[in-house]
């Protein structure tokens, strides 16, 4: 992904080749079961925020390292965006994992991910123009479909509402990360970005732990280095290499197996049975993020 001509660019997006499409699918799975492992943890939810991100880093860094021999050169400007993306990422961390012992996985999923809806409309705004019929659409069955699920959610449990809650502020956290994160990615390659953002992102994180007043040290590890390894290494990683490389609409149909798995993580798991509802809305969403990413964009800087 290091290609420097426009032409060269785009032909990277239109690949379609398995290689691409099993590391969407693989990249999609790891992040699914980023939820469980924020359960199993023996840690606060928001402390096990933090572990992914410290145990994550060395390896991100040692990735940035491949194929670039300087990886880190970044200007004054892009410090400043890093770190403002970071401390955005690690409130959208911190909301997500109180969220994730709230609601069911399949939710949390869902609305942890809204940011690929929420960012379309920031885009809408900065450029001042209307949403074509199908962005239109897109949106209005993404709101329905939030209706239902979170309706849904709140006449089951409350404490499930609170949940459903949190994970979508953290989704509109994440959307503040990703736009910054967005123009640090018109200068540096995706791994140099990912690793100072992550590395950026531990401080706030420790500070978000203390404000909870949770045990940071873990008795056991494992839960937290199947987090770092699968959301923030794994997961991440694979899910940069395929944007790249495939069509839009792929990715949104991809994206779908990452709720699917959460779902059935959370059914197998805890018992968490999904009502008629619940799919709908789940169906909805799903098919405005396949929507929303029919619409082109530009390819990242590699």
């Amino acid at each position: 992904m290091h290609e420097s001509s426009p032409s060269r660019k785009t032909a990277a997006l239109q690949t379609s080749g398995a290689l691409p499409l099993l590391a969407l699918l693989a990249g999609n799975v790891a992040l699914a079961f980023g939820p469980w492992f924020v359960r199993a943890a023996d840690v606060g939810p928001v402390s096990a925020g933090l572990w992914r991100l410290v145990l994550a880093a060395p390896l991100l860094i040692a990735l940035a390292y491949v194929g670039n021999a300087r990886p880190f050169r970044v200007t004054r400007g892009m410090v400043g965006l890093i770190v403002f993306g970071a401390i955005a990422f690690a409130a959208d961390l911190a909301s997500w994992h109180l969220g994730i012992l709230r609601t069911t996985l399949a939710n949390s999923a869902l609305f942890g991910n809204s940011a690929t809806l929420f960012f379309p409309v920031y885009g809408f705004l900065a450029a001042r123009t209307w949403p074509t019929r199908t962005q239109g659409v897109a949106l209005g069955l993404a709101a329905v479909g939030a209706v239902l699920l979170m309706g849904r959610s709140y006449e089951l449990s409350p404490k499930h509402f609170a949940g459903d809650l949190l994970c979508l502020l953290a989704g509109m956290l994440y959307t503040v990360y990703f736009v910054a994160m967005a123009r640090v990615r018109e200068a540096m390659a995706p791994f140099p970005a990912l690793a100072l953002a992550t590395l950026a992102g531990i401080l706030p994180m420790l500070l978000f732990s203390g404000l909870a007043g949770e045990t940071i040290w873990p008795r056991h590890w494992g839960a937290l280095i199947g987090l770092a390894l699968a959301s923030q290494v794994l997961g991440q990683g694979l899910m940069i290499y395929a944007l790249g490389r495939l069509s839009p609409l792929v990715v949104g149909i991809g994206l779908l197996s990452q709720p699917i798995v959460a779902g059935t993580i959370g059914w197998v798991r805890y018992g968490e049975v999904l009502g008629l509802p619940d799919l709908l809305g789940a169906a909805l969403v799903a098919i405005a993020l396949v929507l929303v990413r029919r619409t082109p964009k530009l390819a990242p800087a590699d």
